[in-house]
């Protein structure tokens, strides 16, 4: 076996081939590193101009996760090296992260993703770029960077924006747990296939007349999956996010984003999904939740390439602030989970400080090319 972060096949399929990606560091839940993000988007290229290649499919190794995130231990060791200043490293890591997510976006050939376990932060950004989206019984998504003083990213903007009423931004400031039947729901996925099912899945793809024609070859995956989702629709557990959307919309429907979040920290239920969601904005940073709230906002009629060039503008200032780094080290440092936050509530945030995030750090843009 290799030990390569992740693995790369190309397996016979009639007269062309399908290419298998697997992100293989089960230990940290395949959680994405600069190394993984560079090996991803040069396989990406080299199939897409592939003649032989009809289709990918891409999964995480082992049980417990497709791709819990990014490797935000590392993207904490970069701010702190530098403070206030130029973040080398993960500067670098969320620009080349970007552009290998608009190229999942944008990619003419089928992607088909088997989104099992935990799927959070980065791995969502990856699940959430592809053109056929498999969630399984086991799925569980969150993008709970408001915790750590980050802000849902990689095409999150993108994703949460195009979700039902205000549940985007109701996940994006709670960091909300949400499973398969949520994920179909808010657009994050197409299908739920029970996970017994994947070896099938994927010997049925092997089993296609692959031609050259990217239509017909995205035509053909719908075909495949869509008895194993329909043999599989009695198992898909009973989502959270449609049966709260008249109370997230009345949440969410503030004067402005300091009475929304109010009337979140304000939940009294017993309802527990609430109760927690809740709790995740409590935790969190009010200075981050001030500025997902904006960024959502101000990139709502954005284009997928906008979008990206926005995130690498925040992305960019909020890891030279010091939030960012004492977000990561309460949670998955030190550990204590006691982050000391710069405002003890969103009102008490200056303007100008806000309108920091939202000014450009450099002349040039590191995403004006996509």
């Amino acid at each position: 076996m290799s030990d390569a972060p992740v693995l790369f096949d190309e397996v016979a399929a009639g007269s062309r081939r399908l290419g298998r990606v697997t992100l293989s560091v089960p230990a940290t839940l395949n959680s994405l590193t600069l190394e993984m993000v560079d090996l991803l988007q040069a396989q990406l290229d080299a199939w897409r101009d592939d003649d032989d290649i009809a289709a990918l499919f891409i999964e995480g190794a082992g049980e417990k996760a497709f791709c819990a995130g990014g490797d935000v231990q590392a993207l904490h060791a970069s701010a702190t090296a530098t403070p206030g200043g130029p973040c080398e490293y993960a500067e670098s890591f969320f620009s080349r992260e970007y552009r290998m997510n608009y190229t999942l976006h944008t990619f003419p050939k089928p992607l088909i993703v088997w989104g099992h376990g935990i799927v959070m932060g980065g791995g969502l950004g990856v699940m959430a770029g592809c053109s056929h989206r498999v969630v399984t019984e086991r799925t569980r998504i969150a993008m709970p960077e408001v915790t750590i003083a980050l802000f849902p990213d990689v095409g999150g903007t993108w994703f949460l924006n195009h979700a039902p009423g205000k549940a985007g931004l109701f996940l994006a400031l709670t960091g909300a747990s949400i499973n398969a039947a949520d994920a179909i729901y808010c657009g994050i996925a197409d299908r739920f296939i029970g996970s017994e099912f994947k070896d099938e899945v994927f010997e049925a793809l092997l089993s296609q007349q692959w031609q050259a024609d990217a239509a017909h070859n995205h035509a053909m995956v719908r075909h495949v999956l869509r008895p194993f989702a329909q043999k599989s629709a009695e198992h898909c557990p009973q989502g959270q996010v449609a049966s709260h959307l008249d109370t997230i919309n009345a949440l969410c429907d503030g004067d402005d984003i300091h009475d929304i979040i109010d009337n979140i920290q304000a939940i009294d239920s017993e309802d527990a999904w609430l109760s927690k969601a809740r709790d995740g904005l409590a935790h969190g940073s009010s200075l981050a939740a001030l500025w997902i709230h904006r960024q959502l906002v101000e990139n709502r009629h954005a284009s997928l390439r906008e979008v990206f060039q926005s995130e690498i503008q925040l992305a960019t200032n909020v890891v030279r602030h010091p939030e960012f780094s004492e977000g990561v080290r309460a949670l998955l440092i030190d550990k204590d989970r006691n982050p000391q936050w710069q405002y003890a509530q969103s009102r008490a945030v200056p303007a100008e400080v806000l309108e920091g995030f939202f000014t450009a750090p450099w002349s040039d843009n590191p995403l004006a090319n996509l």
